[in-house]
């Protein structure tokens, strides 16, 4: 489970979710920092390529933590810990240096780990 997690950070610092299929299920649900909800991994990616191609483009996040707690064999929670570089949101808002937490929901399908449902939260600047 930590592997799927991670390919998920690495996928975003490149910039490219092109193996997305081999770390998130078809179901996958995210939920970005602004609260918004996005269901199954076909429109999860276009909202990534969206906002990585426009004010996440070169952006990195980087994990400082990352917790596992298993809710069954086959089923983990994942928390990480990290903190994003500088970028500048569409309403004009500047980030710098923020910290984030994201919630996984990771569940042991076909013998692998795939991350099923992401939540994404800001810590309070």
């Amino acid at each position: 489970m930590r592997q799927a997690v991670q390919s998920f950070y690495d996928a975003f610092n490149a910039h490219g979710f092109g193996r997305v299929s081999e770390y998130t299920t078809d179901d996958w649900n995210h939920i970005n920092p602004f609260g918004g909800r996005t269901r199954g991994r076909e429109a999860v990616l276009k909202e990534l390529h969206e906002v990585h191609s426009t004010f996440l483009k070169g952006v990195s996040d980087t994990i400082e933590d990352m917790d596992i707690r298993f809710a069954a064999p086959n089923v983990a929670v994942v928390t990480v810990a990290s903190r994003m570089s500088t970028f500048t949101t569409p309403d004009d808002v500047r980030h710098e240096n923020e910290r984030h937490t994201r919630t996984c929901v990771v569940v042991k399908r076909n013998g692998r780990w795939l991350i099923m449902q992401e939540q994404n939260t800001t810590l309070g600047r």
